[in-house]
């Protein structure tokens, strides 16, 4: 159940557009009477589900980045200051 199953139009969307696509899969899977017939819905959903995993992961770590380089160069400023 890799994310390479999934089409190219939904690896490109944002997170918040893959997370209302779970969330209409899940209604979906909610107001079915067979559960049997929705197999590849639960595999489409579980796709989804490390598709985000993935891309939140991915944001996080830039996020991270961009602040400890802020971090750093605010340190960078006052140490200027202080030799000064």
């Amino acid at each position: 159940m890799k994310d390479k199953n999934l089409p190219d139009d939904i690896k490109n969307k944002s997170l918040n557009q893959l997370t209302k696509l779970a969330n209409k899969i899940i209604e979906n899977l909610e107001n079915k009477k067979n559960l049997e017939s929705s197999i590849n819905d639960y595999q489409m959903l579980i796709r989804l589900n490390n598709l985000i995993e993935k891309k939140f992961q991915n944001t996080s770590k830039k996020i991270s980045q961009i602040t400890k380089e802020k971090i750093s160069k605010i340190l960078i400023k006052k140490n200027e200051k202080k030799v000064k």
